[in-house]
């Protein structure tokens, strides 16, 4: 499609959603102006107040007309900062045919994109932002960050993103007015009786079911278009940065995405809970050590030999990974030599540094008001945290059951004595229940109970072996945080297997015993 029928397209998408909304609007001021001259005071008053409670999500969606944040927040580098990062930032606009980003902010996100503050619905060309993921520089090769840039520049080289701000912004009026109808039924939901919660989600859903149904439309008219724009900028990345770097990198970055997924949750969210957080540069720059890991190489060669297969959803504005990657591919290769393998963070001056300055950027005054402390002490003080909040439910059922409360090793010793005394599922009785587990009997209720008294026993272990052998939980960072006792001896299966005996229909608690006494 070419420039001129995206524009009438465009155009006949934002005409259509205010034409939407103006009738819409029409309507309800009818029902008002109608109610006044025929109903009493007091059913207009109602009238007349329903119209503009439905009204107003229509009004939202009509009158924001800002164009939004720009993007992402990080942080900005000028170029007599990092000289050589914008310097291959200009040459990849020239080799475009695009104008160079007018500011570069580094993320914390395994991402890259190009934001332009647009005028006049995006038919003025505005301040050009270049967003660049930080995780990228770590992760990416040279030439493979040359190519991500490329991508983002070419769609402003192939002029695909001029009409951007008028094609989004009808896609986001009509999204915004729906999801405001969502927002005041529930917050009245208990405010008001059932049949007013009845009524109420009725008129919502009467009036929202037509902008729903323009909001489908407008998704699949403008992502089609969406797609089409991927594969041309892709066709521009490999180009200008090759056509084996570019495949190469969107196998890199499906990579990264699930190593940095794992980094936050395993790690600098485990720590975060706790209240910890790591050396500083370490917050964005830790997903290092998971990329490093040489146990961890076979399983990210496997996951490169395996890009995600992707949504095929006609709402998704991007191709799936797998299919980019076979077009790619099939391109010609005449972009330049490859040149000798380089790290994309070698084109930052003083990285750490950077790593340094970003966080005080991408962190919340809470956050960087955290304890830092090494990986090692963060990896143990946290799980230790998650482990005895996770026992304290079995904990009290003990205390429920007229067990003393002591130390988590005299704890464990005494929860293993009433399971050799037949007590175990007396001290369970007491653990909480869920509606079905309370109605429950018999064998049912300690199939019920059971997951959350394995759950609680094992925790209790963990503790106990820390408390009384010295154990420590350690970052592996292939597996996340393993428990360990002195000498590097991993337990965490065989406290697993001795928690499932002891709690077992025939109950053996030799093993956590043997375990205990080690």
């Amino acid at each position: 499609m070419g420039t001129s029928l995206r524009a009438l397209r465009a155009l006949i998408l934002l005409a259509g959603f205010y034409v939407l909304a103006l009738a819409v609007l029409g309507v309800l001021t009818g029902a008002a102006l109608a109610a006044w001259s025929r109903a009493p005071a007091a059913g207009a008053v109602t009238v007349t107040a329903v119209a503009v409670l439905l009204g107003l999500p229509v009004l939202r969606g009509v009158c924001t007309l800002g164009p939004g944040d720009g993007g992402p927040h990080g942080l900005a580098v000028t170029e007599a900062e990092q000289p050589e990062l914008w310097r291959v930032v200009h040459s990849l606009a020239g080799r475009t045919g695009t104008r160079a980003p007018d500011a570069l902010l580094l993320t914390e996100e395994v991402n890259a994109s190009v934001h332009e503050h647009t005028r006049l619905l995006g038919l003025l060309p505005g301040r050009r932002r270049l967003h660049l993921g930080v995780p990228l520089l770590i992760g990416l090769s040279e030439a493979q960050l040359l190519s991500v840039i490329a991508h983002e520049l070419g769609h402003y080289g192939n002029a695909d993103t001029r009409l951007a701000g008028i094609t989004l912004r009808g896609r986001d009026s009509v999204l915004r007015t729906v999801e405001g109808f969502r927002a005041p039924g529930r917050r009245g939901d208990r405010a008001r009786s059932r049949p007013g919660r009845i009524v109420g989600r009725l008129l919502y859903g009467a009036v929202a079911r037509p902008f729903q149904a323009y909001a489908r439309f407008c998704l699949r008219a403008t992502q089609s278009v969406g797609r089409q724009q991927e594969l041309a900028a892709d066709r521009v990345a490999a180009r200008v940065a090759g056509r084996d770097a570019t495949a190469s990198a969107l196998r890199e970055i499906a990579v990264l995405d699930a190593v940095h997924d794992f980094y936050v949750d395993r790690y600098l969210g485990l720590g975060a809970r706790a209240g910890l957080l790591p050396p500083r540069g370490e917050v964005v720059g830790g997903v290092r050590q998971l990329l490093g890991d040489p146990r961890l190489q076979a399983d990210l060669a496997e996951l490169r030999g395996e890009p995600p297969a992707g949504d095929r959803s006609p709402y998704d504005s991007h191709p799936p990974v797998a299919e980019r990657i076979r077009l790619i591919e099939a391109l010609p290769e005449h972009g330049p030599a490859a040149a000798p393998e380089r790290p994309a963070l070698a084109l930052l001056r003083d990285a750490e540094r950077v790593l340094v300055a970003l966080e005080g950027v991408v962190l919340t005054p809470e956050a960087r008001a955290m304890e830092r402390v090494g990986w090692p002490d963060l990896t143990h003080r946290a799980v230790h945290t998650l482990a005895d909040t996770g026992a304290q439910p079995l904990r009290t059922a003990m205390a429920a059951s007229g067990l003393a409360p002591g130390s988590a090793a005299e704890d464990l010793t005494a929860l293993l004595d009433a399971v050799d005394s037949g007590r175990l599922w007396l001290v369970a009785g007491h653990l909480p229940k869920s509606p079905e587990a309370a109605r429950a009997s018999g064998r049912a209720a300690r199939e019920f109970l059971r997951p959350g008294l394995e759950e609680g026993a094992r925790h209790l272990a963990e503790l106990a072996l820390v408390e009384a052998s010295g154990a420590r939980w350690e970052p592996s960072w292939a597996a996340g945080p393993r428990l360990r006792l002195p000498g590097e001896r991993d337990v965490e299966e065989e406290v697993a297997a001795a928690v499932r005996a002891a709690v077992a229909d025939a109950p053996d608690t030799g093993p956590l015993r043997a375990l205990l006494a080690g």
